[in-house]
């Protein structure tokens, strides 16, 4: 690592708030509402949505977990996303339709720490490069550090997912290593992991750019 990349990562303690009486519910999972998306609590009643949003075989090459091929393992895996205790599922409504396009988390939650992870995230085809997705990292970031007070946000990709690595990029957040061997693929291959992160003095800056992203996008579809 080089020094540039040294002082971006580092942080001096006093541009931290402090942490030790601030007291917030972190085991609620809260709607999150925007102009295009809405992030309800994940519920079993979602699995079949989310088998139809998830109809497209290439939303799940790099994915942890295997496509559902029907209702029953849809059902599945919403019962394991519910079952984890330090995950908290929600699923993404596109607000114009109503219709499920996807399912995103915050997961590795540790609130005594006040740091969480954002991932197990995916989108249907028909919502891919619109601006849900944004929208939906922006409730979730606005939502961590404004509500809940967290002083740390991360994200975990696989290596070999370039485009996830530039969409993380493009939040603000700054790459911090390589776990090696750090998970198993459904294939049975090992993978090795790209380690992301936002800190609270960063988050300011972040929303600023997300929020232009959204207003520049809402001008170029019209």
């Amino acid at each position: 690592m080089d020094s540039e990349d040294a002082r971006k990562l580092a942080i001096l303690s006093s541009q931290y708030p402090f942490y030790r009486d601030r007291v917030n519910d972190w085991n609620t999972r809260p709607t999150l509402a925007g102009e295009h998306v809405r992030l309800e609590p994940l519920t079993p009643e979602h699995a079949k949505g989310l088998l139809e949003a998830g109809a497209d075989p290439g939303i799940w090459a790099w994915l942890s977990i295997r496509q559902p091929g029907d209702l029953p393992a849809a059902e599945r895996m919403v019962e394991q996303a519910l079952a984890d205790p330090a995950r908290r599922a929600f699923v993404q409504l596109d607000v114009a339709s109503g219709r499920v396009a996807g399912t995103t988390s915050y997961y590795q939650v540790v609130e005594a720490h006040r740091i969480l992870s954002i991932g197990h995230t995916w989108i249907g085809a028909d919502w891919q490069r619109t601006g849900l997705n944004t929208e939906s990292k922006l409730l979730l970031l606005t939502h961590a550090f404004e509500t809940l007070g967290a002083q740390r946000v991360s994200w975990e990709t696989d290596i070999r997912n370039l485009r996830s690595q530039r969409a993380i990029e493009r939040l603000g957040a700054l790459r911090e290593g390589v776990l090696r061997a750090h998970r198993i693929r459904p294939d049975g291959s090992s993978r090795d992991t790209v380690t992301y992160s936002m800190l609270a003095p960063e988050w300011p800056a972040a929303k600023a750019r997300l929020s232009e992203r959204l207003v520049t996008g809402a001008r170029l579809a019209r």
